[in-house]
């Protein structure tokens, strides 16, 4: 008989909801050594809804931060070398009709700027693999067949409901709560915030089957995703594995309750005689939701809890995993002392326009789904055809931050935050495709290969690190004391010098690349201030930790 779950009496963080968004706001909490409970109703993670598949560039730099990133790729059915393009065509059979070679930050070469390559992988094995992590560690507690059915906060902390699979009903007290339950969980109504946005046109029917020997069949070769444009059965088709499972979405259809899975597969993949073997189906309409807030005292909302947006692109759970680490680096400060507690209202400052931003693409291209270009004369021979699959190439190109994006993967900027330096230096243009490297405060700080072969991310601490270039002053004495400005915790600080001999050879220098002798970088590889004056670093230290 399986003993009964330990429910503790208290914590310091409680995170309702261990998909995505919870797992890692437990890993980044554990990272700074802080302890939480992830309450989570889910005993087992359902593998036959994949759901989300692309983890992007910056995701796996987090998970690299946190020692995964290898895991992660050893766990994933599809391996980067596997394809890194998405095909348009007339049907998965039928002609090509265009593609955006190295999609989603993946390539066969190493990345420039980023050190990690994005990845394809199916949801749930990205939440084993968090999962895993989170039983590993030492600070994270994972308590799987429990929920949370209601909270109450006063001065001091947050009394939590939870319920678990035996029937019982306990009350954990939590000096804060981080909403991670999702768009049906409680937390977000508890605290009166609520959605706004809309929905997609039409609903969508997403299907995992199996078809043996379909692979070896495709004219146009391995691919992420290949994009079908034919009449009736416009949408998506991809391998779910090396073995013969598939995914497919099925576009804008009208009811899906009503439609015949093997006829539509026959018609996407195009081959009557096909024979697949429906192993599952999701329906699922597209949502451009944002919460009017972030913030209810001691309780903040995470990943869906705040935001919904479409899938096109593979922004979803990726936005999710960026708001984890932003509030929970946060959050641990002000539980060790070292930061103040307005640093939490920056939290919604920094990670609610990020979510607008990606929200506005996604719907952008929710806009240009399949069905908008599906003709059955794209798969036809001959000199009109030929002309159709020319224009519809052209045409295709309004999608292009649907696959390129790193414009949005990288360049969102906090200079706004109340927590960051303005120099008064002009920002980076937004544009999701294009990404314009900048060590302008709030901006992700550039990245560079070092000589050794390393990341200089591999070199930034856990806590701040004030970057010094060259023979920019940095005395470790001197910024230990200014580090530790009272009696609330010294913020934790490394001091890290770099020169050109660091960088690898024919590397452009980095006082060109980062404009300024002295960078004061955040826990989350953000610029906090830059400047050429150690003094100036002590103030920007206490603004950028609320104090």
């Amino acid at each position: 008989m399986t003993a009964p779950p330990q429910v503790p009496a208290g914590v310091p963080v409680l995170i309702a909801g261990g998909g995505p968004a919870g797992l890692a706001a437990a890993l980044e909490l554990a990272h700074h050594g802080i302890a939480s409970l992830v309450v989570e109703p889910r005993t087992t993670v359902d593998a036959d809804r994949p759901r989300a598949k692309t983890t992007n560039a910056r995701t796996m730099t987090h998970l690299r931060r946190w020692g995964i990133a290898d895991r992660l790729r050893a766990a994933a059915p599809l391996p980067v070398s596997y394809a890194q393009d998405v095909v348009f065509c007339s049907t998965l059979l039928g002609r090509e009709v265009f593609r955006f070679t190295d999609a989603f930050q993946l390539s066969a070469l190493r990345p420039a700027p980023h050190p990690e390559h994005g990845q394809q992988v199916p949801q749930p094995v990205v939440e084993e693999v968090l999962r895993e992590a989170v039983r590993a560690s030492a600070a994270a507690q994972l308590l799987l067949g429990a929920r949370v059915t209601g909270l109450g906060q006063d001065g001091d902390g947050v009394a939590v409901r939870v319920g678990t699979a035996d029937g019982a009903m306990h009350t954990v007290r939590a000096r804060y709560v981080l909403g991670c339950d999702g768009s049906s969980g409680v937390v977000r109504p508890a605290v009166g915030a609520r959605y706004e946005g809309g929905s997609g046109a039409r609903p969508n029917l997403s299907v995992l089957f199996r078809a043996p020997g379909l692979a070896e069949r495709v004219p146009s070769g391995p691919a992420v995703q290949h994009w079908v444009l034919a009449p009736g059965a416009a949408g998506l088709v991809g391998r779910a594995d090396l073995a013969d499972t598939w995914w497919a979405i099925l576009q804008g259809v009208d009811d899906p309750a009503s439609v015949d899975v093997p006829a539509a597969l026959r018609a996407l993949v195009g081959d009557p005689r096909l024979d697949p073997e429906v192993v599952a189906t999701d329906p699922w309409t597209a949502r451009m939701l944002l919460a009017d807030r972030y913030r209810a005292g001691r309780v903040l909302l995470v990943g869906d809890a705040a935001h919904l947006n479409p899938p096109w692109g593979g922004h979803g759970y990726n936005t999710c995993v960026g708001d984890a680490v932003n509030v929970a680096w946060k959050l641990a400060g002000v539980l060790q002392g070292w930061a103040g507690e307005d640093l939490l209202d920056s939290y919604e400052a920094e990670r609610r326009p990020v979510a607008a931003r990606t929200i506005a693409d996604a719907a952008a291209n929710d806009r240009f789904l399949a069905t908008a270009w599906a003709d059955a004369r794209l798969g036809a021979d001959g000199a009109d055809a030929d002309a159709l699959r020319a224009r519809t190439a052209i045409a295709l190109e309004a999608k292009r931050s649907e696959f390129h994006s790193l414009g949005l993967v990288l360049g969102y900027s906090y200079a706004s935050s109340p927590v960051v330096v303005d120099d008064g230096s002009p920002l980076p243009k937004e544009d999701p495709v294009q990404y314009s490297p900048s060590a302008r405060p709030g901006c992700l700080l550039p990245h560079r290969w070092l000589r050794d072969g390393s990341s200089v991310y591999d070199r930034l601490g856990r806590g701040f690190t004030l970057l010094a270039v060259g023979d920019a002053p940095a005395d470790p004495a001197e910024v230990v004391r200014a580090s530790s400005p009272g009696p609330s915790g010294a913020v934790p600080l490394d001091v890290v010098r770099l020169g050109e001999q660091d960088l690898e050879p024919g590397s452009a220098p980095l006082p060109e690349s980062w404009e300024a002798p002295l960078l004061l970088v955040r826990p989350d590889q953000h610029v906090a201030w830059r400047g050429d004056r150690l003094a100036d670093h002590a103030p920007a230290l206490l603004r950028a930790v609320g104090r």
